[in-house]
């Protein structure tokens, strides 16, 4: 049997293992829906990146986390341990990284729109650097330095006009977008000129992400030519030298046995060939570059599990019939299929079974006709109420995504390593649904 992620295996019971450990042993202790993660598949990712980087580009490079895939105390740990930078994206996202210990002068923030309490927050903690997003915030953040009596390094996001090839709602590096400077109109370059002469912010480079999900480099090269040309014009012409290009993230990962996704060594090659051929063209040395991988780490590192529920044969127009399989999550721990159609595989994996497939749409137990886990996969025709189904590679933007919605109590999170089970994050509980529900 082959799998869409290398984690997963089968043991001599016929059961599905994560890691080595057996997965409805798992679900007999933490009960379902279940989110387990491989701890050393996160690791194993982290050290590929680092060292296809050093092995292609000639010059200083960062790889941050991006935390908005998956985030919690024992990630950053990890992400530290591994020499990793963290990119984060909101307050709690940064609290989050700052109570694990993760360093601030490793920490990029990000976001289109950060409250002056944030702005606070991250001033007050040191980051690394703000990606400084628009103008408003480059005014207001130099304010708030000012009080404070800093100067903060920020790099500016540029919004290249590039449209990746994917989904049109994770698109981000095109015109029509709510993030960043647009490059093509001279807001990008007037936003920066802004930035030179304000004396409490230190402009040290530029940023763009292009959208999430992607499988070729096309876009990323596009996108360094425009933004090396970017800085080529500001050391000539404004005799400021930019020192870091930040390239975001979005490299793809295969969520069905479809999807081949470039190998890691093969995107880090063709992103530094870009960057050395667009710097020795422009005559600048290369800078400090920053990648910000999320998905590609967390996500096949993990999977979901669920306890089969309803078994439904719906006959339809034509004497065809739809074979409807009920699980006891959905919607409420990986809204992804509901919100841009996503696409999942499911295997059976509480025992072996040699009956032959049958198509089938597994769904989720909320109210919505979109609540739909795997919209088409084959299932055994044997498959029945109680059985055990694990979805891979939803280790990044489920559980972060996750809801309570019809009141749903959010899954718990789990990590394997060598035979050990940690609970990173523990199930939700009824009393924890109404912790914040007054009695008005």
């Amino acid at each position: 049997m082959s799998f869409v992620c290398d984690c997963l295996g089968v043991n001599d019971l016929g059961h599905l293992t994560i890691g080595g450990a057996d997965v409805p042993a798992l679900a007999k202790k933490y009960g379902t829906p279940l989110f387990v993660m491989d701890e050393d598949a996160i690791r194993a990712t982290c050290r590929n990146l680092n060292a296809a980087l050093k092995r292609h580009y000639g010059g200083p490079f960062l790889v941050t986390y991006a935390s908005k895939a998956f985030v919690c105390k024992y990630i950053c740990r990890l992400m530290r341990e591994e020499g990793m930078g963290a990119d984060v994206a909101s307050g709690g996202e940064l609290y989050t990284a700052l109570s694990a210990g993760f360093p601030a002068d490793r920490v990029y923030f990000h976001g289109n729109n950060k409250t002056a309490q944030e702005l606070e927050q991250g001033l007050s903690a040191g980051v690394r650097r703000f990606v400084v997003d628009n103008r408003e915030e480059l005014r207001a953040l130099n304010a708030l330095a000012a009080q404070k009596g800093v100067t903060p390094d920020i790099a500016l996001r540029i919004t290249p006009g590039v449209e990746a090839h994917t989904h049109e709602f994770i698109q981000t590096g095109k015109i029509d977008s709510k993030f960043g400077l647009t490059l093509e109109n001279g807001q990008a370059e007037a936003v920066l000129k802004e930035a030179l002469a304000l004396p409490h912010v230190n402009p040290v480079g530029i940023h763009c992400h292009i959208g999430s999900q992607i499988f070729d480099t096309e876009a990323y090269q596009l996108a360094v030519n425009r933004l090396v040309g970017l800085m080529a014009r500001v050391s000539h012409d404004l005799g400021h030298s930019m020192t870091e290009l930040g390239l975001g993230g979005g490299f793809g990962v295969a969520y069905t046995c479809g999807q081949d996704p470039l190998p890691v060594d093969q995107v880090a090659a063709r992103l530094a060939s870009a960057v050395n051929q667009a710097c020795q063209e422009q005559r600048l040395p290369v800078p400090l570059v920053v990648v910000e991988p999320g998905r590609a780490i967390a996500g096949p590192a993990g999977i979901t599990l669920y306890r089969v529920g309803v078994i439904k044969d719906v006959t339809l127009d034509g004497g065809l019939s739809r074979l409807y399989v009920s699980v006891d999550g959905g919607m409420s721990d990986n809204v992804r299929a509901a919100l841009y159609g996503a696409d999942y595989s499911a295997t059976l994996a509480s025992r072996h079974s040699d009956s032959p497939p049958r198509l089938a749409r597994i769904v989720g137990k909320h109210c919505e006709s979109g609540d739909i886990v795997v919209k088409d996969e084959y299932v055994p025709a044997d498959l029945a109420p109680g059985d055990l189904l694990a979805v891979p590679v939803t280790g990044a933007y489920c559980r972060s995504l996750s809801s309570n919605y019809n009141q749903a109590l959010r899954p718990p999170v789990v990590a394997v390593k060598d035979g050990q089970i940690k609970t990173l994050v523990r199930r939700e509980t009824i009393d924890d649904l109404l912790a914040t529900d007054q009695d008005a």
